[in-house]
C-alpha cells in the first residue's frame, strides 16, 4: 500500500486519512508527521472540524504535488436539515431562524437540481478561511461583523439527494475545488423557499483517490509501525 512504507524518504508519500470528526487537517498532519519523522508534511485541502473524510497528506519530495492535487474535482455526501438556518449554515453554531417545511416534496426537491449544475456563483459563509482586508472571514463573524463576501464562480458536475425523510436530506455532490458545500446547502434552502443547514459532511473522493483506500490517523500509525518493524526484521534476517 503507497501509504505504508517507512523506507519512502527522501522521496516521500501521498498518504491517504480518513480524518475523524473533530479533527483538524492540522492536526492530522501534525499526527502523520510525528508518525513518520518526515521533515516536510502538508494536506493539499483542509477539512472543517465538523466535516469527516478524505484528507491526502503529503510528506518530503511528494509535498510538490500538493497543488496539483488541490486543484482536482471533489466529491462529498452528506446531510442538510430543512426548516432552519444557522450563521455557519452548520451546526458549528445555533440555529437563528426558521422556516416552514410543509410544502417541500421530492418533486420540489428534484426540481430545482439543474439550477445548480455548471458553473454557478457561489458565495462563501462568513464562517470561512476566506480573506477580508488581511483577515480571516471566521475571525470577523466572531467579532459581529456581518461582511458581505464577494462570490466565486464554481461548477457543480453533479448533485443527488439520495434520502428523503424530511426535515432530512442525505445529498451527494461532484464538485471543483474552492466550493462551499455549506453554501450549496444554505442556496438549497432558499431555493426551496425554506431554509437549510449542513448537519454532516464526508469527503469522499479527490481526483482519482478514494476514502476506500484511506486509514484513520490511529489505523496508519499501526500499520506503518506494524511494517517498519517488519522490514526491520527482514533486514536483520538478511545479515
Amino acid at each position: 500500500m503507497e501509504n505504508l512504507n517507512p523506507n519512502a524518504r527522501p522521496k516521500g508519500e501521498i498518504i491517504l486519512i480518513n480524518k475523524p470528526y473533530g479533527w483538524t487537517s492540522f492536526q492530522a498532519v501534525k499526527k502523520i508527521k510525528y508518525v513518520t519523522k518526515a521533515k516536510k508534511v502538508g494536506h493539499a485541502g483542509t477539512l472543517d472540524p465538523l466535516a469527516s473524510g478524505l484528507l491526502i497528506v503529503c510528506t518530503e519530495q511528494q509535498t510538490k504535488g500538493i497543488q496539483a492535487i488541490q486543484d482536482a474535482d471533489k466529491e462529498y455526501e452528506g446531510t442538510l436539515v430543512l426548516g432552519a438556518t444557522t450563521p455557519s449554515y452548520d451546526m458549528e453554531t445555533e440555529p437563528n431562524a426558521h422556516y416552514p417545511i410543509e410544502h417541500i416534496s421530492t418533486d420540489l426537491l428534484q426540481s430545482i437540481i439543474p439550477q445548480f449544475l455548471g458553473e454557478i456563483d457561489q458565495i462563501p459563509p462568513l464562517f470561512s478561511a476566506v480573506k477580508v482586508d488581511g483577515k480571516r472571514a471566521y475571525q470577523l463573524a466572531r467579532q459581529g461583523d456581518a461582511t458581505v463576501l464577494k462570490s466565486r464562480k464554481i461548477t457543480i458536475h453533479a448533485l443527488e439527494f439520495t434520502r428523503i425523510e424530511l426535515p432530512e436530506v442525505d445529498f451527494l455532490v461532484r464538485c471543483t475545488k474552492g466550493t462551499y458545500i455549506r453554501s450549496l446547502v444554505f442556496d438549497i434552502g432558499r431555493a426551496l423557499k425554506s431554509g437549510a443547514y449542513m448537519s454532516r459532511l464526508v469527503r469522499t473522493k479527490i481526483g482519482e483517490h478514494h476514502i476506500e483506500n484511506a486509514l484513520s490517523p490511529q489505523a496508519f500509525e499501526l500499520a506503518f509501525l506494524a511494517k517498519k518493524s517488519e522490514n526491520s526484521h527482514t533486514s536483520q534476517s538478511e545479515h
